[in-house]
């Protein structure tokens, strides 16, 4: 058994992506794959060059359903339950990536009431709140607002439910039992949940009334919900959404990934100077004892939490990133500086983005769809109607 866990709801411990893979049954990446992209794109992100988006599911039949002129768009989402951390970001910098080269819409789904489904403590109205306040970091990395639909599931209920009864349908609750590790203490719409997860994979076809290639850009743990979603869809008549699958940004401790319920592991988005600095200072490191021995023997950046960020997130030049390795593993390259270079990398990027963060507050109602859900406003017109 492995010493670590993965599913949409845990993530913890040293994570073998090598055994994902084999476990998943999801593909590599591989240097064929990487060629093909970068002969359509024209280029190569850094995360895909270094390993950062790792695996997929038919991404090439989406490169070529978009070279024979079938263009796919774009799926993610984001699971409201407080705020937002680099780990979240990550993945969305991609995804912007793609709706920058290849031109396409994204939908973006804030899945409040999965959160208020298997998040014991949180509340309905705290999921739902979440999702509005998540929704100005998305917004804030700069999305193309003529080509984003951002929604709450709790707000396009009406259009998700009308859908996710005919995915249902034809899902078995052993299936569901099978993919998730749900047993009979799961509360009822724990076992549907994935149902609404995989109606926005078709909703630009059914807008469209035919069927539209999609991609889904997101973080490995999220595979079970969209491999269930590529079993059941082509039985209603639809494509298999297609996926493309990250790792995760590790947590500033030792082992394990950026965790929001664990402050010290995550730096926020609204986190201030002082605190991303106290955070990046106690950080775990792949460095010596003492500066001596680390000028003497070297430090290890394989291990280094402060390395990863500047590899996964933060030094995306190759040169750069290559420089601080060796002069690390050199001892030239002490753990102060190299902390205190990543602590003006990401106090530069948050201070732009909580900028646009708070600049996008009035944009909100440009990006987000919902259907009516006053009640006592629907009735009012029946009445006057009568």
């Amino acid at each position: 058994m492995p010493d670590f866990i993965v599913t949409p709801w845990e993530v913890s411990g040293e994570i073998d992506y090598d055994q994902i893979i084999k476990e998943f049954g999801i593909e590599p990446i591989d240097e064929k794959l990487l060629f093909y992209i970068k002969e359509i794109a024209k280029e190569l992100h850094p995360f895909l060059t270094r390993k950062i988006f790792f695996a997929h599911r038919d991404f090439k039949w989406i490169l070529d359903e978009y070279r024979n002129g079938n263009p796919f768009f774009l799926y993610t989402g984001r699971g409201p339950s407080g705020d937002i951390h680099l780990g979240h970001i990550m993945p969305w910098l991609f995804t912007k990536w793609l709706q920058d080269k290849f031109d396409v819409e994204l939908w973006f789904q804030l899945t409040d009431d999965e959160k208020f489904l298997f998040n014991q403590p949180l509340s309905y109205d705290e999921a739902y709140q979440y999702s509005y306040d998540n929704a100005l970091d998305i917004i804030a990395l700069g999305f193309d607002p003529k080509k984003t639909f951002i929604f709450s599931d709790i707000d396009l209920a009406g259009v998700l439910y009308r859908n996710a009864l005919k995915i249902a349908k034809k899902i078995t609750f052993s299936t569901i039992r099978a993919t998730f590790g749900l047993d009979n203490s799961a509360n009822i719409g724990q076992i549907f949940y994935t149902s609404i997860q995989t109606v926005p994979a078709i909703l630009k076809s059914i807008i469209e009334e035919k069927n539209i290639p999609c991609l889904i850009p997101h973080a490995v743990d999220q595979d079970p919900h969209f491999r269930l979603s590529r079993d059941v869809l082509p039985k209603l008549g639809y494509y298999k959404p297609a996926s493309i699958q990250c790792i995760f940004l590790p947590s500033l401790q030792q082992g394990g990934k950026m965790s929001a319920s664990v402050e010290n592991t995550a730096i926020f988005t609204q986190d201030s100077p002082a605190e991303v600095k106290k955070k990046v200072n106690n950080a775990f490191t792949g460095g010596q004892a003492s500066a001596k021995l680390q000028r003497e023997i070297g430090g290890n950046p394989s291990v280094c939490s402060v390395f990863k960020y500047h590899f996964m997130l933060f030094t995306l030049d190759d040169k750069e990133i290559r420089n601080i390795e060796s002069r690390c593993r050199a001892g030239d390259l002490l753990c102060g500086e190299c902390k205190n270079d990543l602590i003006q990398k990401i106090n530069s990027f948050l201070k732009t983005h909580q900028e646009r963060r708070e600049k996008a507050r009035p944009k909100l109602d440009k990006f987000l769809i919902k259907e009516r859900t006053d009640l006592k406003e629907i009735v009012k017109e029946k009445l006057k109607k009568l």
